[in-house]
């Protein structure tokens, strides 16, 4: 019995040693991608949601610590940058190194859930616990080299955070046989709700701790007591963790909104007549979350008639999203079963292209994608079903996780968050493989291979939209165009065009390529095309009168306005360019009242407020 207990107390220290290891190797890839990142023009985001989160860290600092209707995007994240650009200045470099540890601790909690799971099983069955911390290892190395998790680790995204605290979760509730006693359920619940700020995702696995405190209780006196207890604990720091949301929605804004009112816009996104079960923006909404969120502001505004709370858009677009799933159930279930696919598709969506943007500028190292690692996971999930008992709860997390997904919809940084359980499973059934072939089991290795087969075809399927195809190449000639390295944005951009020729928004971005080419002529064409096909861009409507007014063509320009005018009353850049118009026509009158109109709509614009005064002087 003392050799025993010696033997265990080795293998323990071995073991922290070990995942210590893994951690810090982890954290060196990390580093010397945000490295590379440092070196490139992508360290300063300049669109999309790392911009979005920048900007809004930005507002803050300067004093703008509340809004004054309900949060429209979770802030938990834009706040954080704020602190940490408060103690450090605003570097993106900071959050990028925090992420690196963040990460590389996401490493270790798959390692340390490897062995909590199946250490068991090596003592039952013929793989030896060296093999079992060989295997957990590989799955932690994984995680290394696991190419999104390398790409949203180091750019201005919660991702690294929300991936770490659900496994941190998964990792407590598997480490023991014994129900998380009451200190435990408020500490993880005000986690748990804490990460809710900024990705409420996270959320999703709350009814795995529920499930944990049902299962695992043992004293069978109290057990409806102590359930009830800890239940209520729980939900008591869930409600604290989240409450810097809904105290300042309720409280403070007056707009009954739990965390963040874009949940509605969300929801129509993914349930609506145009939904692939990826986010793909109905007519009307531009890509980007600052643009999206506001055009959605706006177009519940048109519909209705009126300025609207934030809690009166989300319902907006909810009564939408609820209309068309009861208008076409059977529609909507066959969109769920494609949500589904796509969760376990070897096809990339990123809708922000970040992955491929930092491979082709070489920050991130060459690695793993998600089909690979779905495809070896699913044959370890069913030989751990039989042999480990214990990964039914990192299977709950996996399933937990994509059930949250099929409300809304599919991207490469929603479904990461599966990735470190499908990396255990994975490594597990290479384990299996291992020794079944070592020990000439033949049967066993012949239904691993049938099932290894299945799983691929299944992952493999191919997407065969043309659209989706092209994301990635629209996407980064955008951010080519924005760089101002155009070459790159012609190559990109004529890519999307190959493959949507049709599409609005690539020809629109074509419109503004040739702008910045010098082309004014071939961009008009670009946005007149927009136009036959969207009739109501307004993007479109306003540079073809920018391009009006640059030549002294007032009232084409003019004409162009106010078709932009007619698709959204209420955009105060259209009201800004009519203003200017009407200055250089020197109707001093009409250009103040629409420089006003600007202004209201959006009083907190320097060029709107500069272009106020010269008004003025010329009204003297």
């Amino acid at each position: 019995m003392p050799s025993t207990l010696k033997t265990e107390s080795q293998t323990h220290h071995f073991s922290l040693g070990l995942g210590h290891g893994v951690f810090l190797l982890v954290l060196a890839v990390r580093l010397a991608t945000l490295l590379r990142l440092t070196h490139s023009p992508l360290l300063i985001p300049s669109r999309g949601d790392m911009h979005f989160y920048n900007d809004w860290a930005r507002q803050i600092l300067h004093g703008q610590l509340t809004q004054h209707l309900a949060f429209y995007g979770l802030p938990g994240y834009a706040y954080l940058l704020a602190v940490l650009g408060r103690l450090f200045g605003e570097n993106p470099f900071i959050p990028g190194f925090l992420q690196s540890v963040i990460d590389g601790g996401t490493a270790f909690l798959i390692y340390r859930i490897f062995l909590a799971v199946f250490r068991l099983a090596a003592s039952q069955n013929p793989p030896t616990s060296a093999r079992v911390q060989a295997a957990g290892t590989l799955a932690a190395l994984g995680w290394a080299f696991f190419v999104p998790a390398e790409a949203y680790s180091i750019v201005l995204m919660p991702t690294a955070w929300f991936v770490f605290v659900f496994w941190f979760v998964v990792w407590r509730v598997v480490r023991t046989n014994a129900a998380p006693d009451a200190l435990e359920c408020f500490l993880i619940a005000l986690l748990i709700g804490l990460t809710a700020t900024a990705v409420a995702t996270i959320l999703a696995v709350v009814p795995l701790m529920l499930a944990a405190l049902l299962l695992k209780l043992k004293n069978v006196n109290q057990w409806g007591q102590i359930l009830a207890m800890r239940s209520a604990i729980f939900l008591a720091g869930l409600a604290l963790g989240t409450s810097p949301c809904w105290i300042h929605n309720y409280f403070i804004a007056k707009d009954p909104v739990f965390l963040s009112a874009h949940s509605g816009i969300n929801f129509w996104i993914g349930n609506n007549p145009e939904a692939n079960g990826y986010p793909r923006f109905p007519p009307g909404l531009r890509a980007g979350q600052a643009a999206m969120l506001q055009d959605s502001i706006d177009q519940a505004e048109v519909a209705i008639g009126h300025s609207l709370k934030h809690a009166e858009v989300s319902a907006y677009w909810s009564t939408k999203a609820k209309t068309f799933i009861a208008d076409h159930f059977g529609g909507w279930l066959k969109l769920i079963g494609l949500k589904v696919r796509n969760f376990w598709s070897a096809f990339q969506y990123d809708d922000l292209s970040i992955i491929t943007i930092l491979r082709e500028q070489g920050v991130i190292f060459p690695g793993l994608y998600f089909g690979l690692v779905a495809a070896l996971a699913i044959p370890g999930i069913f030989f751990a079903w039989r042999m480990a008992p214990a990964s039914r709860w990192i299977l709950g997390a996996i399933v937990l996780s994509m059930l949250a997904l099929l409300a809304v919809f599919v991207t490469e940084r929603y479904r990461l968050v599966a990735v470190p359980g499908l990396l255990i499973f994975a490594a597990f059934g290479l384990l299996v493989l291992w020794q079944k072939l070592a020990s000439g089991e033949l049967f066993a290795v012949a239904v691993y291979l049938a099932l290894l087969i299945s799983s691929t075809a299944f992952v493999g399927w191919p997407q065969r939209d043309p659209s989706l195809w092209a994301l990635d190449a629209y996407n980064a000639g955008w951010q080519a165009l924005e760089s101002n390295n155009l070459p790159l944005a012609e190559r990109k951009l004529a890519l999307a065009h190959a493959y949507v020729p049709q599409n609005s928004e690539t020809l629109f971005a074509l419109g503004n390529l040739r702008l910045a080419q010098g082309d004014p002529g071939a961009a008009s064409a670009f946005y007149r095309a927009v136009i036959a096909r969207d009739p109501k861009h307004k993007g479109a409507f306003n540079n073809l009168g920018v391009i009006a007014l640059d030549v002294s063509e007032f009232d084409t320009a003019e004409k162009w306005f106010r078709h932009a005018e007619d698709v959204d009353p209420r955009n105060a850049k259209t009201h800004f360019l009519l203003a200017r118009t009407f200055l250089a026509r020197q109707d001093f009158v009409t250009a103040r009242a629409e420089i006003d109109t600007a202004i209201q709509l959006k009083p907190d614009q320097p060029e709107f407020l500069a272009l106020r005064d010269e008004i003025a002087k010329r009204l003297r």
